[in-house]
């Protein structure tokens, strides 16, 4: 149980006993150290319930409130606040503790078996940087779920299916032909683009992709192998952007739109016997009351076209009736941009009616804004194109190298390359995961690439700034107990024991910002107490407390950037 846990706990027993056994505890990190550890803001409500008066009811709780051997002192404040400083003693308990425990002393929840969708870019490009945000956003939501103890499944549903699939299927036979399919599938883009334009351009070559999606919805051998040609070579290009990023998405995690092709037929026959399925000019619609249109009249949500094709709205039911009777899934997480909310909403509501996904299955878009350039407008090359996103990651990597060249020019060049990669992908996954996922975000080098601030580089260094502490500290005693007694070693003590809530709320709310926010908090009291506490000029049980506050930090840096997707070194 944690510190916040605890508190709140002892805090809300003690309203029951005080006569309010409804009103929540509130209990919170105290904004100020003036005005403790943690707060409980809970009074005041109960009161004016009870119509009663808040400091008085206050004067109740804390004398039912049992927080021995945990709090050194508790004391009302203002109209009603209860402020509750925490004993150094126990603060070094749970600091000891955390450092003898491989996660930190982090309890383990009833494990969930959860499913983090994300990524989930379209084979027939290459991934570009609207799809960095999906990714990095999930991989940290997957590896916090995982820490924590759930079940996780990570899940990468490529867009792999559909009419476009006949067109690139149909191009790769001409190119293969040609004898130069390889040397065009080494970029998508233009293999993509000069298909479009044989489609364009040739009535001919059109009907012959037409042709081939129809082959390839029908299970034609040779056309499925030519499929699963192209997506094999666009999955590799996938997987060399997910290894740069120091993602952890395989091709195990693979699951694309075609997994559910024999499945649709199956989902709208269901919706039919569910009563939603109704016939609107020749297409099978599914009317929902909860959605209306500009005239006030239930939006349709088209299932299967008029000429039989299926949409994404069907292979995403498809895929939620797998998830649920195939894993048995507790909790779904797309991450997915906030501007396909109105189709989630709408997937879920069907899901919920047809009985595909009952309601113990949480079900959960994970929306977030766009990454904009310096004029504002969606991040786009200099002359108006799409940005490849590994062409932007070996862009970060390549200034980080020359920022490390000029700050440690005597550094050899094998060394400055490792430390660019490590830097450059940090401050880009850093620069977005800092921010709250649901704002557009400004895309500046500068800011992102700067060691002050709140930037991946001001955390990498705050880590190998306690590194050179242990590499100069020749008596470093692992297990010293530590001793709590200038406000400097408190505070930072308070927060490292803060970690778990943290990744708790990150989990509960699929926010990364906040560990985020978090890490740098941590950041800024570590050098305040190294300002104020000497560490290597302490002597006896002072120094051996502080190098093991000192230990603490690092590991918990070290853990929180981990569970970001952003590698530390030990050296910079």
């Amino acid at each position: 149980m944690t510190i916040l846990q605890l508190i709140n706990e002892r805090v809300q027993a003690a309203l029951a006993a005080a006569g309010a056994p409804d009103a929540p505890a509130v209990v919170q990190p105290a904004s100020k150290p003036e005005f403790g550890d943690y707060q409980a803001n809970g009074v005041m409500g109960a009161a004016k319930a009870l119509k009663t008066n808040p400091r008085a009811l206050a004067e109740q709780v804390i004398a039912k409130l049992d927080l021995a051997g945990i709090a050194s002192k508790v004391e009302i404040a203002g109209p009603g606040f209860i402020n509750i400083h925490l004993d150094p003693a126990f603060l070094a308990g749970r600091a000891e503790a955390a450092l003898k425990d491989a996660k930190l002393g982090i309890t383990p929840p009833k494990p969930q078996h959860v499913m983090v969708e994300y990524s989930s870019p379209n084979l027939a490009k290459e991934m570009h940087v609207g799809h960095l945000r999906s990714t990095i956003i999930g991989d940290a939501l997957a590896r916090v779920m995982a820490f924590l103890g759930h079940d996780v499944v990570r899940a990468n549903h490529v867009g792999d299916w559909g009419t476009q699939f006949g067109m690139l299927t149909a191009y790769l036979v001409e190119t293969q032909q040609a004898g130069n399919a390889s040397l065009e599938l080494n970029d998508l883009e233009t293999f993509y683009r000069n298909a479009k334009i044989r489609f364009d351009e040739s009535e001919e070559f059109a009907d012959r992709a037409r042709e081939y999606v129809v082959k390839l919805q029908g299970g034609d051998q040779q056309v499925l192998k030519l499929w699963e040609q192209f997506v094999d070579v666009s999955l590799e290009h996938c997987e060399a952007v997910y290894r740069k990023l120091n993602v952890g998405l395989t091709r195990e995690h693979v699951r694309g739109e075609s997994s559910y092709n024999d499945d649709l037929p199956v989902v709208v026959s269901d919706l039919d016997k569910a009563g939603l399925l109704n016939v609107d000019e020749g297409a099978k619609v599914v009317f929902l009351e909860e959605f209306r249109t500009q005239e006030d009249k239930p939006m349709g949500v088209i299932v299967q076209k008029k000429d039989g094709g299926y949409l994404y709205t069907t292979t995403d039911l498809g895929a939620v009736r797998y998830r649920h009777k195939t894993l048995g899934l507790d909790r779904v997480i797309y991450v997915v941009d906030a501007r396909q909310s109105q189709h989630f909403q709408q997937l879920f509501t069907i899901c919920r009616k047809a009985g595909f996904a009952p309601e113990s299955m949480a079900l959960e878009h994970v929306g977030f804004g766009v990454m904009m350039g310096d004029d504002g407008k969606p991040f786009k090359t200099r002359t108006g194109g799409t940005v490849k996103l590994v062409e932007l990651l070996d862009e970060a990597i390549e200034r980080a190298f020359q920022l490390v060249t000029e700050k440690n020019p005597d550094l050899s060049e094998e060394e400055r390359r490792h430390i660019g990669h490590v830097v450059g992908i940090g401050a880009v996954k850093y620069a977005d995961l800092s921010k709250n996922r649901m704002s557009d975000y400004i895309f500046n080098w500068d800011t992102m690439l700067s060691f002050e601030g709140n930037t991946a580089p001001y955390l990498q260094y705050a880590y190998t700034r306690v590194q050179s502490v242990f590499r100069k500290a020749t008596d470093y005693d692992a297990n010293a107990k530590i001793v709590i007694t200038e406000p400097a070693e408190k505070q930072l003590a308070v927060a490292l024991a803060q970690f778990e809530d943290t990744l708790n709320a990150v989990a509960e709310g699929c926010y990364p910002h906040y560990l985020s926010q978090y890490l740098y908090h941590i950041a800024t009291l570590f050098s305040r107490f190294y300002e104020a506490c000497p560490i290597l000029k302490a002597e006896g049980e002072v120094r051996q407390s502080r190098l093991q506050l000192a230990a603490l930090t690092a590991k918990t840096l070290k853990t929180g950037l981990d569970l970001l997707g952003i590698e530390v070194l030990d050296a910079m």
